[in-house]
C-alpha cells in the first residue's frame, strides 16, 4: 500500500516528466550538438534516444514493480543491502549544492537577457524562484502536474512556432540528411546530448503517487521520453536550418536569437518566458524528488523522525522546506563566491550517471527474464558514458568511496556503543 496519497494520472505523469527532461537543455543543447557535428547531430539524437530507452525501459519495469517514494536509492538498496542504498542516496543528495544553484542560475539568466540586473538582483529571483516551488511543493503533486502540463504545452507550442513561422522544413535541410564520413562526429555530440536525459532517476520518486502505478508510471516515463526527444529533435531541424550555432560561447543564446530573427524583438519575451518556466520545470521535479527521497528515509527511520511529517495535502512538506532552505544557502553562496554556472554543475554530472549504473546494475537482480538482459546492456551502456566523462567521473568517484568510509566508520563506532566496554 503507497505511503503517499496516489493523485498522479498517466497525462500528469507524462507532464512531469518531459518538462523535467527539457528543461534548460532545450535552449541550449541543439546549438551546442549542432556546433559538435553539424546535420549529424539529427542522426545523433535518433541514436540517442535509441540508447535511452533501454535505461528508461529498466527504471520502468523497476518502478512499476517496486514502486517507492525512495526513487533509485530504495532499487539499488533492495538489490545491494542497506548500505548501498545510503550510500546512493547521499550521492544523489549530494548533487543538490551545485546542480540546483545552476540551474537557478540559468533560469535568471533568462531575465538578466532582458533588464540589467546585476548579481544581487538575480539572486533575489533565484530566491523568489525557491518560494513558488515550496508553495507548489505544499500542495498536491496532481498541481505540480497540471502547472507542469501547461509549461510543457508552451514549450512545444514555441517550437511548433518556429516551425511555422520558419515555413519548415526547407528543402536546403534534410530531415535525417545523408551523414556520409560524419560518424566520427557523432561521438562529441551524443556526450553533449546524454545530459537532456538526466532526470530520468528524479522521475522515480513519484511512483508512489499514482493511482495505478504499474500501469500509468511506466508509461508516462517511456512516452515523457519520446516526448521530450522529439522536441529535442524537431528544435535541432530548426537551428540547422537557420545556421543558428557554430560557437560555443553564444550558443546558449541560440534559441532567443532565432525568435528574434523570425518574430522580431518583442519574441525576447517569449524565449524568456518560455525558458525560465521550463528551467522552473525541471528545478521543481528535483525538488520534489529530493523531498520525497529525504521523507521515505526519515519514514523508515534512517533520518530523524520530525523529517516524516506530512502536511494537510499528505505531502513531504518539511522535508521539502529542508530542501529549499538547503538550496537557497548554496546559491546564496556561490552568489558570494561568485561561481559560474560551469564551477557549479561540472562536477554534478558523474554523480548523476553513477546513480544511473547502480540503478541499472540492481536491476539484473530484481528483475527476470529479457528484463534482466535488459538492465544488464542498460548498465554497460552507463558505465561506457562514465568512461567518457574522464575527471568529472573521478570527482563521483571519489566521493563514493569516501561516503563508504564514513559509512563504515559510523557503524563501527555504532557498534562499539552497542556492545560497551570490554
Amino acid at each position: 500500500m503507497s505511503r503517499l496519497n496516489q493523485e498522479l494520472g498517466l497525462l500528469q505523469g507524462i507532464s512531469l516528466l518531459s518538462t523535467s527532461l527539457l528543461g534548460t537543455g532545450i535552449f541550449v543543447i541543439p546549438a551546442l550538438a549542432a556546433t559538435a557535428a553539424g546535420e549529424a547531430s539529427l542522426w545523433a539524437w535518433m541514436i540517442l534516444i535509441a540508447l535511452v530507452l533501454p535505461v528508461a525501459f529498466t527504471f520502468a519495469q523497476l518502478g512499476r514493480r517496486f514502486p517507492h517514494a525512495g526513487g533509485a536509492p530504495h532499487l539499488i538498496g533492495r538489490a545491494f543491502g542497506p548500505r548501498m542504498e545510503r550510500l546512493s542516496a547521499w550521492l544523489f543528495l549530494a548533487v543538490l549544492p551545485v546542480g540546483l544553484p545552476a540551474a537557478l542560475n540559468i533560469a535568471s539568466g533568462f531575465w538578466q537577457a532582458l533588464f540589467d540586473l546585476n548579481s544581487n538582483q538575480a539572486l533575489i529571483i533565484q530566491l523568489a524562484t525557491l518560494a513558488a516551488m515550496l508553495w507548489l511543493g505544499q500542495r498536491p503533486a496532481k498541481a505540480s502536474g497540471l502547472i507542469q502540463g501547461a509549461i510543457a504545452v508552451a514549450i512545444i507550442s514555441t517550437i511548433a512556432l518556429i516551425w511555422w513561422v520558419g515555413d519548415l522544413p526547407v528543402s536546403s535541410q534534410p530531415l535525417l540528411p545523408p551523414i556520409g564520413g560524419s560518424w566520427h562526429l557523432l561521438p562529441a555530440a551524443l556526450g553533449v546530448m546524454f545530459w537532456c536525459f538526466v532526470g530520468i532517476e528524479a522521475f522515480t520518486h513519484m511512483g508512489e503517487e499514482f493511482k495505478n502505478p504499474e500501469r500509468d508510471f511506466p508509461l508516462a516515463l517511456l512516452f515523457g521520453v519520446l516526448l521530450a526527444g522529439l522536441v529535442y529533435w524537431a528544435c535541432s531541424v530548426a537551428v540547422l536550418s537557420f545556421h543558428a550555432y557554430g560557437d560555443v560561447t553564444s550558443d546558449a543564446a541560440s534559441l532567443p536569437r532565432l525568435l528574434d530573427v523570425l518574430l522580431g524583438e518583442k519574441a525576447r519575451w517569449l524565449a524568456a518566458t518560455v525558458g525560465y518556466l521550463a528551467c522552473f520545470a525541471s528545478m521543481n521535479v528535483y525538488m520534489q524528488g529530493f523531498a520525497r527521497l529525504i521523507w521515505s528515509l526519515a519514514d523508515e527511520g534512517k533520518l530523524p523522525a520530525s523529517l516524516a511529517q506530512r502536511n494537510h495535502h499528505g505531502v513531504p512538506a518539511r522535508a521539502l522546506l529542508l530542501v529549499i532552505l538547503s538550496c537557497a544557502l548554496c546559491a546564496i553562496l556561490a552568489n558570494v563566491l561568485e561561481l559560474t554556472v560551469d564551477d557549479l554543475i561540472r562536477y554534478a554530472n558523474g554523480n548523476f550517471v553513477l546513480v544511473y549504473l547502480l540503478s541499472m546494475a540492481a536491476g539484473t537482480l530484481l528483475l527476470r527474464g529479457i528484463w534482466r538482459w535488459l538492465a544488464a546492456f542498460s548498465a554497460l551502456l552507463c558505465g561506457l558514458v562514465l568512461l567518457m566523462l574522464g575527471v568529472d567521473a573521478g570527482y563521483a568517484l571519489a566521493l563514493l568511496a569516501v561516503l563508504g568510509l564514513l559509512d563504515h566508520w559510523n557503524e563501527q563506532r555504532s557498534i562499539r556503543l552497542a556492545t560497551g566496554p570490554h
